[in-house]
């Protein structure tokens, strides 16, 4: 399936420089710390009441819905990425190019279900980008959306954009309003998307209950306007938040949740943080933390408290994302353009990484390689690409 996506999009595969090893790294390593003093509180019905009167308003529309109303045309990577990649795409020229929203997160339809039906999520192989909104190209977050965009030759190269909303209002008069996060990284588990939320932990969301909206009234309009019409910035579909997932730490300070991952193997999401060696003003100035966080047993929720099962501290700053499976470990680092790669048994090793990097998401695979998925957030070079893991795991 994945060639098929490769010469549907058009995409010619570039090995541009050969990934290298950097051996001074080895020496850097992370860290044990106690992962007990790392919890999470998990509420999933936070806004039952309101989200079914939003749903018996307005209707849902289910994935595949979405999907055959995308609306704008995913195009061949032209870029040269620095690295060997195997295969992706960019986004069309308005979005490549848009000083105003930021892609951040990935994760995909192999996360939500595996290898399963070739990783088909409602019929469709999907590769999911979250987004934050400025209010202009140099103003504050005001908003955040994700992007479901196909990836296999069944279906046309198009992507459709929803926004992320969260429930207000009462049962008989439902409403929604923006979610003003950075939405730095997200998480496809069976039907739940996971975002991450800096300061608190993570937003859920139910994949199964995008809601349809009115696409009419201007783009500064946002929510009910009366007892039959909804609008969303012109978004045609919006996701409402189902609930929140809280953290909390009994030593040191808060967690910063900067990005995550899902890891499929020990079925935990795993995240870091975005912090500095020193000198930054909007950023920690400290080690960054890395922490993993069991789902309940076979469930793809929490409970309704959990434990960390793992938490490390890095050697490593200016980390934009995190991937975890098998017990290994990648973290991506856009201030130094480098991916680091760790085990506790051989260590770590530094390899040379793209300008701009953000999350990474990993993809099984069961009759070819698996893939490293990750993106680039600079304007006019937002490139959506996966390498083969196994050129990058020591």
């Amino acid at each position: 399936m994945r060639v098929l996506a490769v010469l549907a999009a058009g995409v010619t595969v570039a090995a541009t420089l050969v990934t290298a090893t950097t051996s001074a790294s080895a020496a850097a390593a992370p860290a044990t710390l106690p992962a007990g003093q790392f919890t999470l509180s998990a509420n999933y019905h936070q806004f039952d009441a309101v989200n079914s009167a939003l749903v018996s308003t307005l209707g849902t529309a289910a994935v595949h819905t979405v999907m055959d109303n995308a609306n704008h045309d995913r195009t061949g990577i032209t870029d040269s990425l620095g690295i060997s990649y195997e295969t992706g795409f960019s986004f069309d020229s308005g979005d490549d190019n848009d000083c105003t929203n930021y892609p951040q997160g990935i994760t995909t339809s192999r996360d939500a279900i595996g290898t399963a039906n070739s990783g088909n999520y409602d019929g469709h192989q999907l590769i999911l980008v979250s987004w934050y909104t400025k209010d202009g190209c140099d103003r504050a977050s005001s908003r955040s959306r994700i992007t479901l965009v196909d990836w296999d030759a069944t279906y046309p190269n198009k992507y459709r954009k929803v926004l992320l909303v969260e429930p207000t209002g009462t049962t008989a008069a439902p409403d929604f309003k923006d979610i003003k996060i950075h939405a730095g990284g997200v998480s496809w588990f069976g039907d739940y998307l996971y975002v991450a939320d800096t300061g608190r932990g993570m937003r859920v969301f139910d994949m199964r209950k995008i809601l349809k909206t009115n696409t009419g009234g201007t783009a500064a309009q946002i929510g009910r306007q009366n007892a039959t019409t909804y609008y969303a910035h012109n978004y045609a579909y919006v996701l409402p938040q189902i609930g929140t997932i809280t953290a909390a730490t009994t030593s040191g300070t808060n967690l910063a949740w900067s990005s995550i991952s899902l890891d499929r193997v020990s079925r935990s999401i795993v995240m870091t943080e975005y912090t500095c060696a020193s000198g930054c003003a909007d950023y920690p100035n400290r080690p960054p933390r890395a922490v993993r966080f069991p789902f309940a047993a076979g469930a793809t929720t929490f409970a309704a408290s959990t434990t960390a099962s793992q938490a490390l501290q890095l050697p490593w700053y200016k980390l934009n994302g995190v991937a975890s499976h098998n017990n290994r470990w990648w973290f991506n680092s856009s201030g130094s353009k480098q991916l680091y790669y760790w085990t506790p048994s051989a260590g770590s090793h530094t390899y040379a990484w793209v300008s701009g990097g953000e999350s990474i998401s990993y993809w099984e695979d069961a009759t070819e390689a698996d893939l490293l998925w990750s993106l680039q957030e600079q304007v006019g070079h937002r490139n959506v690409f996966a390498v083969k893991q196994a050129n990058f795991d020591g």
